[in-house]
């Protein structure tokens, strides 16, 4: 888990390099690397993880020196890779940096299907005079570029681009959308003009002041190889044997792990299956709570690590901390995030890496495979309902700039709708925003976030099976809790889908009624706002009308990343 970060043209230098992994050194402090010749920089921030020898340092150069490979991520296969390889290439390291750069070597492309992990790299080819960069296929890494002045940038994260002397310009279209329909973005977009991201399942090519990007990961043609339905009992069976190899790649590291909990469905079978594969010593689980009973999931926690030997770590957050935090994670995010939750998620990793754990796993990824969210019981035959079709709260935005608003268009490549709505929150919606909050998160703390969950072989076995695996009745993720049935008590198999929540809405409206009051009157006079009703609808908040907070918490988040010290 690192940061990369890349210049190729004529403005490429060694001193706006150094600058730019100055500004994301914290994905990486363990080492800083620069390659540069003729055009070309290429930078590393290392977080050492696997391998922690000087020899596997970045950028990292093929024996014959005409590759040179900055990459950011895990490769959890690189032993049965290396295995592959060996009559092939020579290994000089144990890090699964060199099996990649092995790998790219000996089957150019091709080497993208063969790789299980998260990961966003690029390769500089010095024969060939290009650059070859690739996006994990559900983009848990992040990979930025922008082309300005016939120069070609890009970074692990969007202040080390403008740190490198980009113009940080609204995208207004983008903005417009996100406060209109709650979308945070097309899947290559950012907030910022100019500023683009290598969408997930992609890959680009860089040559001669051009790019051109091509899709490698077809996620349509994997669901249809499994298309054949297996009885119950054996996709149960089969799903299983899957997790637990995922796990156990996820447990290859070289540094100690540790495990975010809470009291859910897919919390338990992380906490069952990490001490079935643990390799000795307690793994420490984190958990956050704030102290109100009416969210905390505290209690069920607690029950489900009594029976463990797991050292438990709670992190509260308190709501005279929120105005501080909320400006940090601003300048960590870069664009619109997540509200309270975010925040409060963000004190496990520092936790983390106080308590001297640099890997942490996390159960992400469960609710979209196997329908876990209650909107998705309402999908019947062809018909989506439950999704957002008109604007949110457009009232309070000018004309003109409500006018940039685009209505969020997804592709549904499937004849059914509760698999369209799935593949919209995969790759358009739910997953997208949570894997970068949580990139920036983890990275922040200098930690590195392993998300066992989203292993492509589970998420393409689990979403292409029958709707009745995945809902029946009121029950969700029916395949998952059929396997924590028999390891925890059936209080917490059959519990109900409780979404990670916080007192955000009270808190905003009560204890931080002074805090909310001037993040949301420092945009007045915005020319993307009339002011009146940004006021009327305040007010209305803090009188008690609170059936969301969602909108109050969109313009706090526009505040802090347009104040002068926000992101800058």
């Amino acid at each position: 888990m690192c940061g990369i970060a890349g210049i190729i043209g004529i403005n490429a230098s060694q001193k706006t390099m150094a600058a730019m992994l100055k500004k994301q050194q914290h994905r990486g402090p363990d080492n800083t690397g620069i390659f540069s010749e003729d055009n070309i920089v290429l930078g590393h921030n290392r977080l050492s993880i696997i391998d922690l020898s000087e020899g596997a340092n970045q950028p990292f150069h093929s024996p014959d020196g005409r590759y040179i490979l900055v990459f950011n991520g895990e490769i959890y296969n690189y032993k049965e890779l290396r295995s592959c390889l060996k009559n092939e290439y020579v290994f000089k390291t144990q890090s699964d940096t060199e099996v990649l750069l092995a790998a790219y070597i000996s089957w150019g492309e091709e080497c993208l299907a063969r790789l299980n992990g998260m990961f966003a790299f690029a390769i500089w080819d010095r024969k060939g005079k290009q650059l070859f960069a690739a996006r994990d296929r559900f983009g848990v890494k992040p990979f930025y570029y922008a082309y300005q002045d016939d120069t070609f940038y890009f970074a692990s994260e969007l202040k080390t681009l403008f740190e490198a002397g980009l113009s940080r310009v609204a995208n207004e279209k983008v903005w417009a959308t996100y406060f209109a329909y709650g979308s945070y973005g097309m899947p290559h977009e950012t907030f910022w003009e100019g500023v683009f991201q290598l969408s997930a399942g992609h890959s680009m090519v860089v040559a001669q002041g051009r790019f051109s990007i091509t899709q490698w990961y077809n996620f349509e043609n994997e669901i249809k190889k499994q298309s054949e339905e297996k009885p119950l009992e054996q996709a149960v069976t089969t799903y299983l044997g899957l997790l637990e190899d995922s796990i156990a790649l996820r447990f290859r590291a070289d540094v100690p792990l540790g495990f975010n909990i809470s009291g859910g469905v897919d919390s338990s079978l992380l906490l069952a299956l990490v001490n079935k594969h643990k390799k000795g010593g307690d793994i420490r689980a984190f958990t956050f709570y704030t102290g109100d009973e009416r969210y905390d999931e505290l209690p069920w926690v607690e029950e489900l690590i009594v029976h463990t030997s797991n050292p438990l770590h709670k992190v509260k957050l308190a709501g005279q901390q929120v105005p501080e935090l909320s400006r940090l994670m601003a300048s960590q995010q870069d664009e619109p995030y997540g509200g309270f939750p975010t925040l409060a998620y963000a004190s496990l990793f520092a936790e983390a890496r106080k308590r001297g754990v640099k890997v942490v796993l996390d159960g992400q990824g469960m609710d979209e495979q196997w329908a876990g969210y209650d909107y998705y019981r309402n999908t019947e035959g062809e018909t989506i309902q439950g999704v957002r079709k008109s604007p949110f709260r457009p009232g309070v935005l000018s004309a003109d700039f409500l006018a940039r608003a685009e209505k969020p268009e997804y592709r549904e490549p499937f004849e059914n709708s509760l698999l369209n709505l799935q593949y919209r929150d995969l790759f358009y919606t739910k997953l997208p925003r949570a894997l970068r909050f949580n990139d920036r998160i983890s990275m922040a703390a200098s930690t590195e976030l392993r998300e066992p969950f989203l292993d492509h072989r589970l998420v393409e076995f689990a979403f292409a099976q029958p709707r009745k695996y995945k809902i029946q009745g009121d029950l969700n993720k029916y395949v998952l809790r059929l396997l924590v049935k028999e390891l925890l008590p059936e209080s917490i198999s059959l519990a109900p889908k409780r979404a990670l929540q916080t007192p955000q809405r009270e808190w905003l409206g009560d204890d931080l009624k002074s805090w909310t009051t001037e993040r949301i009157l420092s945009l007045k006079g915005h020319p993307w706002f009339q002011s009146n009703k940004l006021e009327k609808e305040l007010e209305k908040y803090l009188s008690g009308n609170r059936d969301s907070s969602f909108h109050i918490w969109q313009w706090i988040n526009c505040s802090l990343l347009f104040e002068p010290d926000g992101l800058l």
